[in-house]
């Protein structure tokens, strides 16, 4: 038992003596207990335990801690010694601060409060309580702030001082200078424009009391509008019955082509020509010409087959064609024409070449508007063929024009293009323009079939 107390007893001084070093110590180093026989001076600490303490180091006093705000340490301490006070830069600041709130003006924050919300502000609070009428109110809401750029523009102008108002001077000035030029200009420009609407009136009265050009009417020949009689309609119409079908109605001596009835319906309304019509209507276009040659241009008239054999699958040939042309046959040489005929067939549609040399041209004309230029380049080297073979003479056509004629009638159907092409040709031989369009159509039918059944054109 007596041992036991003992060492309760050295336990709690070895607990006090640790309780007066510091706590990094403490918790650094673990207690030891002994269970020795303790001496009556135990309160003091051994020799020992001083050494072994000794060997580590005093610890450090923590950093001291800056206070921002006041705090019970000044309460209780004291409050620190202030500092001497330079006015010079407090009164710097000061100016500084008035010159910044002159270009700024902050309303107050006025609250509607209540009785018992008075009460409740604190007395050291930064809110002031102002009893505030309903008028005082209206005129609050008639103040408008300033906006950020009248406070920026005066700002620019405190800025800039004495030099703003130098250059507000200069501008004056020049505005000045610039408003007295103006002002001398003034009865100049009064002046031309008095001028200028004299000179309008009078040349305004001038194109009124000028004549105005004479239109001359468009003159239309009536011969290749000449209406049909009763008679010539009716023996086409007789001509046209199924009832001569195969009957051969007209054969042309010359060219040795017979016209049936059923050849012949090709000049019905909405049927195709075929060769056979258009061939024979060329050569009656042709002995017109030889009966009174001074009344017609002199022209040669290919038929639909010639430019078949001039350019075929295999490309342009002229000794396909070289006999056609003759002087046996024709009696005359193709240089000599003011114009040459070349009916073209593409497939489904009839389009008219033509060779002018009267005006060293070659047209193009084609009811639908079309364009191939591989037609007038063969027929302008047919053109050289032909004149350096039968009349010996070199022909440079360089200096031609090619034109795809626009402004020409056109068909409005599908079916009228050969009868288009056979009236370009009848109206060119004339020497006439081309006065024709598609209402005319059904009537050039009628005419072309009793001019090949009486075999003559008029």
């Amino acid at each position: 038992m007596g041992a036991v107390a003992i060492n309760r007893k050295r336990t709690e001084d070895s607990l006090n003596f640790n309780h007066q070093q510091s706590p990094s110590q403490s918790s650094k180093k673990k207690r030891r207990f002994s269970f020795g026989i303790v001496s009556p001076d135990s309160n003091k600490p051994s020799s020992s335990t001083v050494s072994r303490i000794s060997r580590y180091p005093d610890s450090k006093a923590p950093l001291r801690r800056e206070i921002h705000a006041p705090s019970r340490a000044n309460l209780r301490y004291g409050f620190p010694r202030p500092k001497p006070i330079d006015h010079s830069s407090l009164n710097e600041a000061k100016r500084r601060a008035f010159d910044a709130l002159r270009f700024f003006s902050k309303d107050r924050e006025v609250i509607d409060l209540g009785d018992e919300e008075k009460e409740a502000v604190c007395e050291d609070s930064s809110i002031e309580v102002v009893d505030c009428d309903d008028e005082e109110e209206e005129e609050e809401k008639d103040v408008e702030p300033p906006s950020s750029s009248s406070m920026l523009y005066s700002m620019s102008l405190v800025s800039q001082g004495k030099t703003t108002t130098d250059d507000d001077a200069s501008s004056l000035e020049a505005y000045k200078k610039l408003l007295e030029s103006a002002e001398r200009r003034n009865p100049k420009l009064e002046a031309l424009e008095f001028e200028i609407l004299f000179n309008e009136t009078k040349l305004s009265q001038l194109r009124q009391s000028r004549p105005k050009p004479v239109e001359k009417p468009l003159k239309v020949p009536d011969e290749p509008f000449i209406p049909l009689t009763e008679e010539e309609e009716a023996e086409v119409y007789r001509a046209f019955s199924g009832k001569n079908r195969r009957k051969v109605l007209v054969t042309h001596a010359n060219s040795n082509i017979d016209i049936t009835g059923e050849v012949l319906q090709c000049l019905t309304p909405s049927a195709w020509l075929n060769d056979e019509v258009i061939n024979v209507y060329l050569e009656l276009l042709k002995e017109r010409e030889t009966r009174e040659p001074k009344k017609y241009l002199k022209c040669h008239f290919f038929n639909t087959f010639f430019y078949k054999k001039l350019v075929s699958d295999s490309g342009y040939n002229y000794k396909a064609v070289r006999r056609w042309t003759t002087q046996r046959k024709l009696g005359y040489a193709l240089i000599d024409c003011d114009m040459i005929f070349v009916p073209i067939h593409r497939g489904v549609h009839w389009t008219l070449a033509v060779i002018n040399n009267r005006d060293r041209k070659f047209l193009y004309l084609d009811s639908l508007n079309g364009v191939d230029s591989k037609i007038l380049n063969a027929l302008a080297k047919y053109l050289c063929d032909e004149a350096k073979e039968k009349s010996g003479k070199d022909i440079d056509v360089s200096s031609w024009d090619m034109e795809f004629v626009e402004d020409l009638p056109q068909q409005q159907n599908g079916y009228d293009c050969g009868m288009f092409m056979l009236k370009y040709i009848d109206f060119f031989s004339r020497g006439l323009g081309l006065y024709f369009s598609q209402e005319h159509m059904p009537y050039f039918r009628l005419r072309t079939a009793k001019e090949i059944l009486r075999l003559s054109a008029d």
